[in-house]
């Protein structure tokens, strides 16, 4: 399925002189023009530093602990934790052993002041409620200064939802959990560190075929609501309103 990356069929890391790892997921390579996930993986030591002049930066720690530093200011960085880097803006990690990092170049992003940064706690954020009983908590949006995407987790309980579509692209992650991916009558496992592509306006499903939660990380664009969704006649999916 052209749309999803499996842990195996993903491209190799590619070293450089640097202390990190580079694994490239879904780029324009893959036909995702808006976005390039990446696994970045540093081992010990203080890395180079790093700086993209064209794109934002959505970054979030799978594993690992450490520092990151962004624009000269140091964060604690440890599972869960989240952080937008505006283009332009200079950011090192140093890890206390390893850390491994899933990025999410954000191409053509809209103007930010230079140094424009933000880091999140998303194991600390509430969680809100989507469609067929799913729920999500945000990480990085505009309300943070991340003007051009929502970074979200999102929770999806045993079962399948009906088929739908969203008006975003995005690009997603699977954090923990099993489950099935539809579209247009194929159907995929999904494990893991199983990656998916979702292009504005395709119909789909991301069934929990297993007994515990599916967690996923989700990054898309332009940014809003994860729970904005469209069955595939146009009708608007119905959640819950906060309030």
């Amino acid at each position: 399925m052209r749309y999803l990356l499996t842990p195996a069929s993903a491209a190799a890391g590619e070293a450089n002189d640097d202390t990190v790892r580079v694994r490239r997921l879904f780029d324009d390579a893959r036909g995702c023009e808006k976005f390039a996930q990446r696994l970045l993986s540093f081992g010990p030591g203080q890395s180079q530093p790093r700086v993209d002049d064209d794109s934002d930066e959505v970054l979030y720690v799978l594993a690992g602990a450490g520092t990151a530093t962004i624009d000269g200011i140091e964060h604690v960085a440890a599972r869960g934790t989240s952080a937008y880097v505006g283009r332009g803006t200079s950011w090192v990690v140093e890890p206390e052993d390893g850390l491994d990092l899933l990025s999410v170049l954000v191409h053509d992003p809209l103007p930010v002041p230079e140094g424009t940064h933000a880091v999140v706690d998303l194991a600390q954020e509430d969680r809100q409620s989507a469609t067929a009983a799913r729920q999500f908590s945000i990480g990085l949006d505009p309300a943070v200064g991340c003007l051009s995407v929502t970074q979200f987790v999102g929770f999806v309980p045993p079962g399948r939802a009906p088929d739908h579509f969203h008006r975003y692209d995005e690009v997603l992650y699977i954090l923990e959990g099993e489950g099935v991916l539809h579209i247009a009558g194929e159907h995929a496992p999904l494990m893991p560190g199983s990656c998916v592509h979702l292009p504005a306006g395709l119909v789909h499903c991301l069934e929990n075929s297993g007994a515990d939660e599916l967690r996923l990380l989700g990054v898309f664009r332009p940014a809003g609501s994860p729970a904005e969704a469209y069955y595939p006649d146009g009708t608007p999916a119905a959640y819950p309103k906060e309030g």
